[in-house]
């Protein structure tokens, strides 16, 4: 609370290197809110007023806020391949209903190395007919990479579609022994 009895949002942020590009990693006291791919300035300063604009307080570049520090951990371990899931706390506020119902059920049922349909998504949250709204949930992730819906492909056996781009969910596959490494 701040001195006029008011809930104060605290946002931190930074951008950490990747093996597929920058990524921009925002916290609150709750937890990790928000994962941007290929944060370059301009997509960084977007994602900062978006989230300015719905959380109700200035993210605050702080590349060394203990808010992150566990964050920037596990992804800088994930990537090295040294780490196969995230144990983090979560901010869910960015997204609710049935898509963090989809997001919940994606982070805690899918590992490492695997991946499920949409429609098979849709099933386990009891919703068998809903395998477009869990492609539209998975678009709307705010956390990639952490909750994990570059997992999640079509029944067709084709990779679906991705928010970070088709290349960067290969890879994220790729890095996980689902796919093959690329040749170049």
């Amino acid at each position: 609370m701040d001195s006029h009895g008011q809930d104060e949002r605290h946002v931190v942020w930074t951008v950490v290197g990747t093996g597929i590009g920058p990524l921009l990693l925002a916290a609150t006291r709750e937890g990790l809110v928000n994962v941007v791919f290929h944060a370059t300035d301009q997509v960084r300063d977007r994602a900062l007023a978006r989230l300015a604009s719905r959380l109700g307080a200035e993210p605050a570049g702080a590349p060394g806020s203990p808010l992150l520090a566990e964050a920037i951990r596990q992804v800088e371990a994930y990537f090295t391949g040294e780490r196969r899931g995230f144990d983090l706390p979560l901010d869910w506020s960015l997204i609710s209903g049935f898509n963090r119902e989809v997001l919940r059920e994606l982070a805690r049922g899918v590992p490492y190395g695997s991946v499920v349909g949409y429609g098979d998504l849709a099933r386990r949250v009891g919703r068998p007919d809903a395998s477009q709204a869990v492609g539209a949930a998975m678009g709307a992730n705010p956390l990639p990479v952490v909750v994990p819906c570059h997992r999640v492909v079509g029944s067709d056996g084709g990779i679906g579609g991705f928010g970070g781009g088709l290349e960067t969910k290969r890879r994220l596959l790729a890095l996980e022994g689902v796919l093959p490494e690329p040749l170049f």
